[in-house]
């Protein structure tokens, strides 16, 4: 379907209450099953259990406000799940990613930073210690700390 018609057909729809709107989605269910030239979409698992629970309710002439306002509620739940598997699939994604630099690495590497050697093969010396006023107080938070 061009764009065009497409939009021209929402437009037309938007003007509609809920129960005309049932009434034009069963129609074009019904084109769909005599007509379609090609396979519709099916959508993710929670779309097809969203559609489902909403049949179901027309089915059981359940009002059409409180289909929208149910649907509006799953809607809002699909929105949840689908930021929590976006979430998911990111984790998974960076977990990939680092797994597969690790076991890409040039052999002779390692992850831990080694001190430089010496080109004597001495072993270096150990660190000097540090010169802070902080290691001269005997109790940390006696008072000691300012003469």
């Amino acid at each position: 379907m061009n764009e065009h018609l497409r939009e021209r057909i929402v437009r037309k729809i938007e003007s509609l209450s809920d129960e005309r709107g049932y009434q034009v989605l069963d129609y074009v269910e019904f084109l769909e099953s005599k007509f379609a030239e090609r396979q519709s979409p099916q959508g993710n698992a929670f779309t097809r259990f969203t559609e489902a629970v909403e049949d179901r309710l027309r089915a059981g002439k359940v009002s059409a406000a409180a289909i929208a306002e149910t649907m509006g509620l799953l809607n809002r739940a699909a929105n949840v799940l689908n930021g929590a598997v976006a979430a998911g699939k990111s984790v998974a994604n960076d977990i990939v990613t680092v797994a597969q630099s690790a076991t890409t690495r040039p052999s002779g590497t390692t992850g831990a930073s080694s001190a430089p050697s010496s080109a004597s093969g001495a072993t270096p010396a150990p660190p000097k210690e540090a010169s802070s006023p902080a290691r001269d107080v005997k109790q940390p938070g006696s008072g000691e700390e300012h003469p």
